[in-house]
């Protein structure tokens, strides 16, 4: 078999160890022979040789309870290989779909030798080395857990695109069914997934799917229409390749500043829309996270939840950095959203703003307006501002009816509204989320 000879797909990682053990068995297997002897480093002793078949069906079967897989787990595995393959030609292909020129010759070359590897009749194998085992593996049939890796969407979707490719009779037409792809979902994991976290420290950081994000819409937030409104615009312009904006949400807390940002997520995937959540403490690395997205077909946000600043805290000033200041341009693939309970982020004292100060024991600026301009400098720095303030009490029952409806919460409304009451007073007050934890609760206990 042919896997070295592999040019734009040659850099399969660790990835692609299976599928050199298992090019080595299909050139190799005939060879066994009684006595000890080495063909590539490897024994070719019958007992060497099923040892190894039986080890590459263990990491098959291995395979499907990480990623969920089901059918043919051989070409599952060719087909996620395929899909996570970040080089020059799908990354051109994420979003636009077919590209022009020479590599699409040099991809063919590929998908040939591809093709040779997923049309390959593996039962002689079986019968040589007496594994008839191998069977398990071209029917498998996936345990209830879902997938570790991908979400169950995207890891149906790799099954679906591996029997797609059993239907393509030529190396041409299996590219195109590739391609097709590539332009659907993208290619590796900021194709195959909505959300990110920055893990591990500077010099070791990455860039990591979350795995299991809310299926939340911005039509499940009760009420907040003009608010809801102003953030689908926003967020509509940018990932049309028009003029937007950072923007920034604001407000009381649980009045569904975050749920806005996982909606807009889920709603904007397929249009190609990533979201990064990026913690205080990471901004240092904002750069090297920016320098990893700006060259992609997507559009990134990048996601602060919660984000304000006391006097002695300075990520601050990194952040006003990346938003605008340094001397590199924000790529325009790239925005800044961010929640937060405080409308200027930074906290400030009434010391800021008095000449004299009222605090005498403490030192003073001398140069108040300059601290003030400092301290709200980063919130100008975001072009859209949104307000998300607390619902009043008719406001509150407004929101606990709807809920209760699309719940099927089963109960009179003089009484659902008596209970509500009750329930804010001693859980956190009048906000959604205390509606929310309302309902939640009636679900439970009736």
């Amino acid at each position: 078999m042919r896997e070295k000879e592999l040019i734009v797909y040659r850099t399969l990682k660790k990835e692609g160890e299976l599928l050199t053990d298992m090019a080595w068995l299909m050139s190799h297997y005939q060879e066994t022979g009684r006595e000890e002897a080495f063909v590539e480093g490897r024994s070719r002793t019958p007992k060497a040789v099923t040892a190894l078949f039986c080890d590459c069906i263990h990491r098959l079967i291995e395979l499907a309870g990480t990623y969920g897989f089901h059918g043919n787990l051989w070409h599952c595995y060719l087909a996620n290989l395929l899909v996570n393959n970040e080089n020059s030609y799908s990354r051109g292909c994420e979003i636009r779909g077919n590209i022009e020129g020479t590599i699409n010759q040099a991809v063919l070359h590929d998908i040939v030798i591809f093709k040779e590897f997923y049309d390959y009749d593996f039962r002689p194998m079986c019968r040589k080395l007496q594994v008839p085992e191998f069977a398990l593996i071209e029917d498998y049939e996936s345990s209830s857990l879902e997938s570790k890796v991908y979400n169950t969407r995207i890891c149906a979707r790799i099954c679906e695109l591996a029997a797609d490719f059993c239907k393509d009779s030529t190396p041409e037409e299996m590219k195109d069914t590739l391609t097709h792809f590539y332009k659907e979902y993208g290619v590796g994991k900021f194709g195959l997934h909505k959300s990110f976290r920055i893990l591990g420290e500077a010099g070791g950081m990455q860039i990591e799917p979350i795995l299991n994000i809310a299926h939340v819409k911005l039509d499940d937030l009760v009420g907040y229409e003009l608010q809801k409104k102003k953030l689908r615009d926003n967020t509509e312009a940018f990932v049309s390749g028009k003029k937007a904006n950072n923007c920034l949400l604001f407000g009381d807390a649980g009045t569904g500043k975050s749920s806005c940002i996982k909606a807009i997520a889920n709603e904007y995937y397929d249009r190609g829309l990533r979201v990064i959540e990026v913690y205080k403490h990471q901004f240092q690395d904002l750069n090297r996270v920016i320098g990893q997205i700006k060259g992609r077909n997507y559009k990134f946000i990048i996601f602060m939840d919660d984000l304000s600043f006391e006097d002695f805290e300075i990520e601050y000033k990194y952040l006003k950095a990346v938003i605008e200041g340094g001397l590199e341009k924000k790529p325009e693939n790239v925005l800044i959203y961010a929640t937060s309970n405080r409308r200027h982020l930074i906290r400030e004292n009434y010391g800021d703003k008095t000449e004299d100060g009222h605090l005498p024991e403490v030192r003073q600026d001398m140069h108040t307006s300059d601290t003030v301009q400092e301290k709200l400098s980063l919130v100008y720095r975001f072009g859209v501002t949104i307000y998300f303030g607390a619902p009043d009490k008719k406001q509150f029952q407004g929101i606990v009816r709807e809920l209760a409806k699309r719940h099927a919460v089963d109960i009179c409304e003089e009484e659902l509204l008596l209970e509500a009451n009750k329930w804010e007073l001693s859980h956190g007050g009048l906000s959604g989320r205390t509606a929310q934890q309302f309902i939640d609760y009636m679900l439970g206990s009736r």
